[in-house]
């Protein structure tokens, strides 16, 4: 698993009724992208360090390109 800032974390509920978490990747620790992450998380406005299981899968942020002008 491999990350870059502004990506997201997304970990599925452990149970069928759990809610899933989604946090912003905020750091890196290692410059190749590697966990752990530092994750603002969005359900308690929180920084913390996070070492993703299997549970965990990243969603690449994609920088919205701008429609060309005439």
């Amino acid at each position: 698993m491999h990350a870059n800032v502004g990506d997201w974390l997304v970990i599925k509920g452990a149970k069928l009724d759990d809610a899933s978490r989604k946090g912003e990747i905020v750091q890196l620790v290692h410059e190749n992208g590697a966990p752990p992450f530092y994750v603002h998380w969005l359900d308690t406005d929180r920084v913390s360090l996070v070492f993703p299981g299997s549970d965990a899968h990243i969603e690449t942020h994609r920088p919205e390109t701008s429609a060309p002008t005439i």
